[in-house]
């Protein structure tokens, strides 16, 4: 049809293979790009601060510029987890651990050799 902008088709789902990845084509398990995918740039410095906006008044813990992958931040967020005995989680690069363990986290941040700076006031 003549004006009508051709239709292209993706795969995204393969009976055998389960969820395609958009980007490279393979099934998500033996995904080419996500590997390829760097850390996120940032000036080099861990910001740890305290946040309660959009929690009604119930504070958490933010660890922000951990120059890791998704991976990594996920499993060192399980570790300070552990070490804080409480929960939290990744969000958009940024770890959130539940309560307020700002010296805590601090301190251990720096001895797993990071360069960290108390954040906020």
């Amino acid at each position: 049809m003549p004006g009508k902008r051709a239709m292209k088709s993706i795969l995204v789902y393969a009976v055998g293979q389960g969820a395609i990845c958009l980007g490279c084509g393979k099934p998500r398990e033996k995904c080419a790009c996500r590997a390829a995918m760097a850390a996120p740039r940032g000036d080099g410095i861990v910001r740890v601060s305290r946040e309660t906006k959009g929690r009604k008044g119930k504070g958490v813990t933010l660890i922000a510029g951990v120059p890791l992958d998704a991976a990594g931040l996920a499993e060192l967020a399980k570790d300070l987890k552990q070490r804080c005995g409480t929960g939290g989680t990744v969000k958009d690069g940024v770890i959130e651990i539940q309560g307020d363990h700002r010296d805590r986290l601090l301190e251990d941040l720096q001895s797993r050799g990071y360069r960290v700076k108390r954040a906020g006031g």
